[in-house]
């Protein structure tokens, strides 16, 4: 079973991003997907199914966003090395 989410915007915001209605439409997708992920809300294969592409593709739009694949600390990165 697959739910819907609707969202309400104003008919301007796509002319002001530049954008038709569906790239817009798709970017706001995206842009909800890689925060979830960012948060750590959705796992990179649960936000690649709520934008319809798969995880590797997923991954890859990461950088566009600025958001890092691993989000570790320097101190996080050395303990796993350690622990190795």
């Amino acid at each position: 079973m697959s739910l819907h989410l609707t969202i309400n915007y104003p008919e301007t915001f796509p002319d002001a991003v530049g954008k038709t209605r569906e790239q817009f439409e798709q970017e706001s997708k995206w842009a909800m997907a890689v925060k979830l992920y960012e948060m750590k809300r959705l796992s990179s294969g649960m936000a690649a199914a709520l934008v319809g592409v798969d995880r590797v593709t997923f991954i890859l739009k990461l950088n566009e966003y600025g958001v890092p694949l691993i989000d570790l600390s320097e101190e996080e990165l050395l303990s796993d090395l350690e622990n190795a």
